[in-house]
């Protein structure tokens, strides 16, 4: 029923992160973070916090309540955890919004707190995905989906930890958000149908 709210906040995001960079002066997509275009003294700010991260992160929490209640009654319980955490994932993703950045004090308590919702993101996004793999080796029917959020889920993880010892930090939290955009993208197509 909600299958289409996945590649829906994956598309919303893109225009978002796009068209609110293009509109700030002095913004570079390939230095700044994605928080910036959010983040409280910024113009703009509480628009974008509210269709760069909240409107995608309800989408997504969406997409992955209409994935756990295609889980058959009988599904391994490893399946069913990985759909809540990816439910828990698309929420901490939407609050995002609401705790934004603080561009006067990028090292206080609100930016502590948007930091962990980042944080509780990429950790529910990766034991979600790594709970749906566990769970589909018992249900074939959805291996290829957890396949797929396996390797989403570890493409996010390296962008987020690894890839940033190359890239500028902003690029690689981009590679880290494409990982989790082409999870929601996947997973509407991947899906099995409800059982």
């Amino acid at each position: 029923m909600w299958g289409w709210a996945g590649p829906v906040a994956a598309v919303v995001w893109l225009l978002a992160v796009f068209g609110f960079g293009m509109r700030l002066e002095g913004y570079d997509q390939l230095r700044h973070p994605v928080s910036l275009l959010g983040a409280h003294g910024v113009p703009g700010g509480t628009a974008f916090s509210m269709l760069g991260f909240v409107l995608p992160g309800v989408l997504a929490a969406a997409a992955a309540l209409d994935l756990a209640l295609r889980m058959p009654v009988s599904a391994p319980r490893a399946l069913r955890v990985g759909g809540q955490m990816l439910l828990l994932a698309a929420v901490a993703f939407a609050t995002m919004g609401l705790l934004p950045l603080d561009v006067e004090d990028i090292e206080n308590r609100a930016s502590q707190y948007h930091a962990s919702a980042w944080l509780l993101w990429l950790v529910g996004f990766s034991a979600g995905a790594l709970a749906l793999r566990l769970g589909s080796a018992r249900d074939a029917a959805w291996r290829p989906l957890a396949n797929l959020a396996v390797g989403c889920a570890l493409w996010s993880l390296c962008s987020a930890f690894l890839f940033e010892i190359a890239l500028p930090v902003a690029m690689a939290q981009r590679l880290a958000f494409l990982g989790w955009l082409v999870w929601l993208l996947g997973a509407a197509r991947l899906a099995p149908t409800r059982g």
